[in-house]
Formats: structure tokens, C-alpha cells, sequence
């Protein structure tokens, strides 16, 4: 029971996909974030529902690219994109840590903000719109890998602040297990891309992911002291944005190859 309320606390915190009511125990939060990547998986379902429906009913290329960028806002409730704004005003700011830190406890959304906001979604959907319907099997993994990298970086950098998000889903993680299970669902997310479109997507997209990755830990440390939940918002949404970029490349060239 104990694994299942902390499934049901992980889609709760971050998706909008209806669960039951469970209280949040330290027992429950536990083993949270090794069902964190699960969301991927659900989200990459409805990526290929869209590719077939599109596909049979002739959608328009427009109405497809604006429901592809749709999808992750409308599953995660925009939980990562806030953190991604956030983070996006601090770096912007160019200010000292502390000044950092305290923009992204401001609820209050700056210019940078908007701006990034404008700049994600159009990268988005120009990516999307290079990848066929008969490929968007990748995203089950890209969405995946993205969540088990986020997780396994929740237990293990260093915290920015004591409290906040990150800090009390690491405060009461299992660390090793959750560790362990991020790297499962890793694995599981590069052979979703494998099985779905071939070995050289699946290493273009697990390239991208990787660099996000590393850029992520350098920067948090760097620019915040560590990390924080609105920074794995931030890592989360440019992992996705990287490899979804990465696979568009690979399907445009894959043709002249």
C-alpha cells in the first residue's frame, strides 16, 4: 500500500490527471519520486493517440504542432513551466545569489518571463512539426528519461535552500532506491526510443538529454548554490525542448542519409 500511495502523491504533485485523496505522509513520500517518470510514459501515450487521430482525420499541420506543444501544459498542469519561467527571470536578472533566490520566490512573472515562455513554444512546436506521426513513439521515451534524470537529481545534488520543494522530496526520500529506479526508468526511456525509431535517435535524444543534464548541475551550483524545485522545473523543460530538437534533426536528415 505504502508503494501505491506513493504513486498516487507523485501523479497528484505533478500532473493533473485525477487521483485519490491520500494524506502525505513522510511514508507515502517516500518512494514519491521513483513514479515521478511513470508521467512520461503517460504523456507519450497521448502523443501517439494524436499521431494516429491526426493521421486518420487528415489534421491540419497547425492544429497538430498547437496540440503537440499543448499536451505536456495541459498533463502536467504547467508545474515545470513555472518553474522554467522562474528560474528564466532569475538567470535574466543577472544578479548576485541572493538575488537570485529571492526572484524565484516571487510570485509576480517579469518581462524575461514572457519572453522565454514565447521562445519555448515556438522552438517546441518548430520541432515538433519535423517529427512524423509515425515516429512520435519517441516521446514516450523523451518525456521518460527527461523525469528519471530530474528524479536522480532531486536525491543527489546539493540543495539551494533548506526548504522548498526539492529540499522535502529529498528531506524524505528513499535516496538509493529512488537512485536505482531512476536509472531503470532511464534505460526504459533510451530503449522506448530505440524500439520506436531506431538506434540513432534514441543516441541523438539520450545525447541531448545528457548535456541538459550536466549543464543543469553546472549552472545550479554555479549561479544558486544548488538546486531547487523551480531549477528542476527549468532542467526539465529544456531536457524535453533538447531531445525533442534532437529527434526533429534526426528526422530531417534521415531522409538524405
Amino acid at each position: 500500500m505504502r508503494w501505491i500511495g506513493s504513486l498516487i502523491v507523485a501523479f497528484s504533485m505533478y500532473s493533473r490527471i485525477p487521483m485519490p485523496q491520500i494524506s502525505w505522509t513522510d511514508g507515502h513520500m517516500r518512494y514519491a519520486m521513483c513514479f515521478f517518470p511513470a508521467i512520461g510514459l503517460v504523456i507519450g501515450g497521448i502523443y501517439l493517440a494524436l499521431g494516429a487521430a491526426a493521421e486518420l482525420l487528415g489534421l491540419p499541420g497547425t492544429a497538430r504542432v498547437c496540440l503537440g506543444a499543448l499536451i505536456p501544459l495541459a498533463v502536467t498542469g504547467g508545474i515545470h513551466m513555472d518553474g522554467y519561467l522562474d528560474t528564466a527571470d532569475a538567470r535574466c536578472s543577472f544578479g548576485d545569489r541572493e538575488k537570485k533566490l529571492e526572484i524565484l520566490k516571487d510570485p509576480h512573472t517579469g518581462a524575461f518571463a514572457v519572453i522565454r515562455c514565447s521562445m519555448y513554444l515556438l522552438a517546441f512546436g518548430a520541432a515538433f512539426s519535423l517529427i512524423p506521426d509515425g515516429s512520435l513513439g519517441v516521446t514516450a521515451g523523451i518525456f521518460t528519461l527527461s523525469r528519471a534524470l530530474s528524479a536522480w537529481a532531486v536525491v543527489s545534488f546539493p540543495k539551494a535552500k533548506k526548504d522548498g520543494l526539492a529540499a522535502s522530496f529529498s528531506r524524505t526520500a528513499a535516496e538509493r532506491t529512488v537512485r536505482g529506479t531512476s536509472a531503470l526508468w532511464g534505460i526504459l526511456g533510451v530503449c522506448l526510443m530505440a524500439a520506436a525509431c531506431g538506434p540513432l535517435m534514441a543516441a541523438a535524444c539520450t545525447l541531448a538529454a545528457a548535456l541538459a543534464f550536466i549543464c543543469y548541475r553546472r549552472m545550479a551550483l554555479a549561479e544558486f548554490g544548488g538546486i531547487t524545485g523551480d531549477l528542476a522545473g527549468y532542467f526539465l523543460q529544456r531536457a524535453e525542448l533538447w531531445q525533442l530538437m534532437a529527434a526533429a534533426a534526426v528526422c530531417a536528415v534521415r531522409p538524405i542519409l
